[in-house]
């Protein structure tokens, strides 16, 4: 596939199942889903993607980043990535499982963090999963987009 047989756009109401479907399908926390701080990937008259910025102060998360498995590895969650980026108002933080999902935010220019780098809401927020991933040892990694505006 290529740039061409999807776009990218704002979600909207209608879309909030769909988003809720893929943010489920991946086992991601959907209890902070807010369709309208969203943009999806549509293809074929179909939402295949989509990810999220949220607010706090002084902060912003980037999450739910989520492609459909048959549209991955073909640029769209990169897309949605800096589409989410280029919006963001204050410095944009995420957390993620695993070297690969950390590898994949690398390429976009994300750099590994601490709980203690974090601005104060994020570092309530992030703490509760700091400590049960270390407990269950999970490889939790916490994120900071170095170029956000401020």
């Amino acid at each position: 596939m290529n740039t061409s047989e999807y776009h990218l756009r704002a979600a909207t109401a209608d879309d909030r199942w769909s988003i809720r479907w893929l943010v489920l399908s991946e086992g991601l926390d959907p209890t902070q889903i807010r369709w309208s701080q969203f943009w999806v990937a549509e293809a074929q008259g179909r939402v295949v993607g989509c990810g999220q910025l949220r607010a706090f102060d002084g902060a912003q998360e980037l999450g739910s980043l989520v492609v459909a498995r048959g549209y991955r590895h073909q640029g769209i969650g990169s897309a949605l990535t800096r589409t989410l980026l280029a919006s963001a108002t204050h410095p944009v933080y995420l957390e993620c499982l695993g070297q690969s999902r950390a590898q994949f935010y690398a390429r976009l220019g994300f750099e590994v963090t601490s709980l203690t780098q974090l601005p104060p809401t994020l570092q309530r927020k992030f703490a509760l999963t700091n400590r049960l991933a270390r407990l269950l040892k999970l490889p939790l990694v916490l994120m900071k987009y170095p170029e956000t505006a401020d």
